[in-house]
């Protein structure tokens, strides 16, 4: 099953990949999408779950962006006979830079948009990214006595706070795929990101022990360009 699904996801980004004309260059974009995500806490065992996500970025340069990107969606996992479910909400600030802000481009940009090729134009849209949010839970648990007993005797605790905020750090790596070919850039773009967030308040699960929470999510989304650029 999860072969078919990353076979699929694979012959998608390749047929995508041959509608590419254009930079995604119009200075202000809005988004959304969704895909799956798994956690990694302290109970060992993660299921794939689903979120939802929605954002607007602005470019600084063609190639350097900074956004807000909203998430709503679930995280599970189990373990020593114990679960857990935490219906979350996030949001965060990000920036990204992308690969064309390193590469040799001419400097009327407008041309390079009509008469680069395909596999500059995909090159270049490759990201990496950070940011910082906030993070609120919605915890609902099921803990075995002994297994709070072993979590209480190595220094952790269950914690009563179901429902409180924690700091978030996401890491992203994605590329976005323009479609479409004029001379301030497409106006739609596919985006494919992978998304690490790290919460040190470590409190995803309502169990607190000795490591730092955290969920990755790998989402597929589409955008929408606003405006020219002058």
């Amino acid at each position: 099953m999860k072969k078919g699904i990353f076979s699929a996801f694979v012959l998608f980004v390749f047929f995508s990949t041959q509608s590419v004309f254009a930079q995604f260059s119009r200075p202000i974009s809005v988004g959304a999408g969704a895909g799956g995500t798994m956690v990694w806490a302290d109970l060992g065992n993660t299921d794939t779950r689903f979120a939802g996500y929605i954002e607007a970025e602005g470019l600084v340069t063609p190639f350097i962006s900074v956004g807000v990107k909203g998430e709503k969606g679930m995280l599970s996992a189990y373990g020593w006979n114990s679960d857990f479910e935490n219906r979350y909400h996030a949001i965060n600030a990000n920036a990204k830079i992308r690969l064309g802000q390193f590469l040799s481009l001419p400097p009327n940009y407008s041309y390079y948009t009509l008469g680069a090729s395909t596999f500059s134009k995909i090159l270049a849209n490759i990201y990496i990214g950070a940011g910082v949010g906030i993070m609120k839970n919605n915890i609902n648990h099921r803990i075995d006595p002994s297994y709070g007993t072993s979590i209480e005797n190595a220094g952790g605790e269950i914690s009563e706070d179901l429902n409180s905020h924690q700091l978030a750090i996401p890491l992203n790596i994605g590329l976005d795929i323009p479609i479409g070919r004029t001379l301030y850039g497409p106006r739609w773009a596919i985006n494919i990101n992978y998304q690490q967030s790290f919460l040190p308040k470590d409190n995803v699960d309502g169990v607190i022990n000795s490591k730092m929470d955290q969920y990755s999510y790998l989402s597929l989304g589409v955008k929408l360009a606003l405006f020219n650029r002058n």
